[in-house]
């Protein structure tokens, strides 16, 4: 594995494996249109053998498998959770099963939760409020329900993920794309990990960073966001790499693969310790092995 040295291992806590036959037509489009790897993305959406083939050839030591439940945009229900929970069986030693719940969708969030958590035993839960037009506070509003969803995962100590920064996708709604929403969640679940995932890109970096600061119970990842500006756009990351999970947002479009990503990020001008917390610690420590 030239470029990656074996110091570095590497945790891929974003990536985008699941099913993608059950998107909406517009939404698979997005992500499909235009791929010449599509052979390695059936290869690897129907085998976890194969996507740890894939790993293991691009220098990943662990990777978490991120999905969430967003009818509305992007047509994925929480059918989801069973598939990835069956998916990564056997695996969980490297891989780490990310679902979701839509409380607009769920008559008992708090049961339904339990479930996800205990049952299908889910590493962590994301919410994506620009695809489930829903706003990452709007339990202090129109849907009271929302807060089972933090409150039970911090009574599990599992974290909850939430997209902050836009979206492209057919009918996403940016409005809820702010991160300054989930100042609410941190303030209201202190007990609750809360991870902002993108960090707000691209127009919320500096939004992310004050939660980052202010709250002890937030994280942020930085995938998607190109390897070389990280620096450029987070100039204090090093201040902040004890909470800083490194992500590719592989096969999202623009990513060439996670290895170029990490041989990206290695260029960088950061300490060996910082190198280790961001790439493989912090992820490792958040989700520790069952």
């Amino acid at each position: 594995m030239s470029g990656v040295p074996s110091a570095f291992p590497v945790f891929d806590a974003h990536i985008h494996v699941g099913p993608y036959d059950q998107m909406n037509e517009g939404a698979r489009s997005v992500m499909l249109s235009g791929r010449d790897d599509l052979d390695l993305l059936r290869k690897v959406v129907g085998s976890a053998d194969d996507l740890l083939k894939a790993m293991d050839a691009e220098g990943i030591a662990r990777a978490a498998l991120i999905n969430s439940a967003a009818p509305e945009v992007i047509g994925i229900t929480d059918l989801v959770n069973p598939w990835i929970a069956r998916y990564v069986e056997g695996h969980r030693d490297r891989l780490v099963p990310v679902g979701g719940i839509h409380p607009r969708h769920s008559r008992d969030v708090a049961g339904d939760m339990k479930r996800l958590l205990d049952v299908y035993r889910l590493g962590a839960i994301k919410l994506h409020p620009p695809h489930m037009e829903l706003a990452a506070n709007a339990y202090r509003t129109d849907c009271p329900a929302l807060a089972d969803v933090y409150r039970v995962a911090g009574e599990a100590k599992r974290p909850v993920l939430i997209h902050t920064g836009t979206s492209i996708f057919p009918g996403a709604r940016n409005v809820y794309a702010d991160p300054m929403a989930c100042d609410d969640v941190a303030v209201d679940f202190p007990q609750t990990t809360i991870v902002l995932c993108h960090a707000g890109r691209p127009l919320w970096y500096d939004t992310a960073f004050f939660l980052l600061r202010r709250h002890a119970n937030v994280m942020i990842d930085i995938s998607s966001i190109p390897p070389k500006k990280l620096l450029e756009v987070l100039p204090r990351l090093p201040e902040v790499a004890d909470r800083v999970l490194w992500g590719t947002d592989w096969p999202s479009k623009g990513v060439k693969s996670m290895r170029q990503n990490v041989e990206d990020f290695l260029s960088l001008p950061l300490s060996d310790a910082v190198r280790r917390k961001i790439l493989y610690e912090n992820a490792a420590s958040l989700y520790s092995l069952p």
